[in-house]
């Protein structure tokens, strides 16, 4: 899914394993490959900083308030939408039940969806990581000596570092949507699964067109920049050999898959070239086209307030003298299908509602989590990929729970990080600091005497000690805030006092 042209330029106003069914050419590799675009700083497995690249972010303060603004502005149009829908809190429960009943009888699903694509004559590839995606496809391309490829919008391929692997194996990937292309030509990764690059202002759009376009560098217009996109690219999209989309659902009974869009680049990416390749992932699995209905009208609402996309594209086969393969991509989702507390991430329909209404996300700027997933679905994705790299991210929230809400399929996003903290803390993936603090803060809480006995003494410091001792190295929350002013009566001094026992 993606948003429209000038929208992208405005400034605010547990199956069984699958088996590989049908090979490329050439030899498959075991390994995997997690989310690792850029932003914060990521160096081998150490740890992503993500606070460090926040404050990056949050330095350059036009963008920060324009970032905060945009979303929220998604945030309200969604709230607006949904409110027309008496029925919304039904749909959303319909869809979440649809998509643990498909989770729970995947492989079942997977088969059928196999039988009935064949059926239709397309060409169906199982893939259980990012290398064999990768190498699968590359095989397709080779075999009918493809060296360029145009393809829609799709965080799968992202996740799968699949545009830095076929550059160097000689094969051109182009962006057809028109964020994603911004962020290709800005060698940058999306930052938003809906708006890859609405971190950007209009006068960052014109500069990465003027360097790698040749477009006026002094033109920030939205209609000028796109259309001169549009006549640079064009070319390209029309020599290419092969196309390449996502799918945003997959229905079984059928043995098909759709897109949806706002500016047609999955149906130019398909329908263009006369090869059409599929990377799905087999999350995307919903039974029959009777559920479907109930999730296109989720999305778009969900995602930018609007009832519906501009293009919601079925795709049944390959279309007279075409072809057409999809490649189904585990990548370590059925390890997270048996994860109990953390399988119903697997529900995500990516529209990004959560991003939009996250404070830390609209913030921070995408990039920031330095992962293919970023926001609050992605601080519990991230860590079922590399526990020590992503083990910062769930403290990247304040659990206010503003994404459980209005996640359409009903995730329980923020109870999902709560978990991931104690299971990172209980697996040692904690900093030093953090564990010797949260230890004394334990001892102290568990103990009532204690923590009474120590109250005079804190407060005593906080009125009395230089600000300099206050305002320390370990006080975190006091780098960008003061400390709020000492009560002078603790709650339970004025219940004593108010409400207890009379002597």
């Amino acid at each position: 899914m993606s948003i429209d042209l000038h929208e992208t330029l405005k400034d605010p106003s547990r199956p069984s394993q699958p088996q590989h069914s049908e090979a490329s050419s050439q030899p498959l590799k075991s390994g995997s490959r997690e989310p690792q675009p850029r932003g914060a700083k990521v160096h081998g497995n150490r740890p992503v900083d993500q606070s460090e690249a926040a404050n990056r972010f949050m330095a350059a303060t036009e963008h920060e308030a324009m970032h905060d603004a945009r979303l929220w502005d998604l945030r309200q149009k969604r709230d607006r939408a949904i409110h027309g829908i008496e029925e919304w809190e039904t749909l959303r429960a319909l869809a979440s039940s649809i998509k643990e009943h498909t989770l729970s009888q995947l492989d079942h699903y997977l088969e059928m969806f196999e039988k009935n694509a064949r059926a239709n004559g397309i060409h169906v590839h199982w893939a259980k990581d990012a290398t064999q995606h990768n190498e699968i496809i590359l095989g397709i391309l080779r075999d009918r000596h493809v060296d360029r490829l145009i393809k829609s919008k799709s965080m799968l391929t992202e996740e799968c570092g699949f545009r830095d692997f076929m550059a160097k194996e000689g094969v051109e990937v182009i962006e057809t949507d028109l964020g994603e292309r911004i962020q290709q030509l800005d060698d940058e990764a999306p930052s938003h699964v809906v708006v890859p690059a609405v971190h950007k202002l209009r006068t960052d759009v014109a500069a990465v067109f003027s360097k790698t376009l040749g477009s006026d560098p002094d033109k920030a217009d939205a209609h000028y920049l796109t259309e001169y996109q549009r006549e640079a690219t064009r070319p390209l999209i029309l020599s290419a050999g092969a196309g390449l989309t996502g799918a945003n659902f997959v229905v079984a009974e059928t043995g098909t898959f759709v897109t949806c869009t706002n500016e047609g680049n999955a149906d130019l990416s398909a329908n263009t070239p006369p090869l059409h390749i599929a990377s799905i992932g087999i999350e995307k699995l919903i039974p029959g086209l009777d559920d479907l209905a109930i999730f296109i009208r989720l999305l778009s609402r969900s995602a930018l307030g609007s009832p519906i996309t501009q293009y919601t594209s079925h795709f049944r086969g390959p279309r007279e003298g075409g072809e057409m393969h999809v490649v189904l991509v585990d990548n370590g989702r059925t390890e997270r299908l048996g994860m109990e507390k953390f399988w119903p991430g697997l529900k995500c329909i990516r529209c990004g509602a959560c991003m939009n209404t996250c404070p830390v996300f609209r913030r921070s700027g995408g990039l920031s989590y330095g992962a293919t997933y970023a926001g609050p679905i992605g601080l519990i994705i991230d860590p079922t990929y590399n526990r020590h790299k992503y083990r910062n991210l769930p403290y990247s929230s304040t659990l206010n729970g503003s994404c459980t809400n209005v996640c359409p399929v009903k995730i329980n996003i923020h109870e999902q990080i709560a978990d991931w903290r104690q299971r990172l803390a209980g697996e040692g993936e904690i900093p030093l600091v953090k564990k010797g603090m949260m230890q004394a803060a334990g001892r102290l809480l568990a103990s009532p005497k204690l923590y009474r006995a120590s109250l005079p003494l804190g407060k005593s410091a906080l009125r009395h000690l230089p600000h300099f001792l206050v305002y320390n190295r370990l006080n975190t929350w006091g780098r960008h805030r003061d400390i709020p002013e000492v009560p002078k009566q603790t709650f339970h001094d004025w219940y004593k006092a108010n409400r207890g026992p009379k002597s």
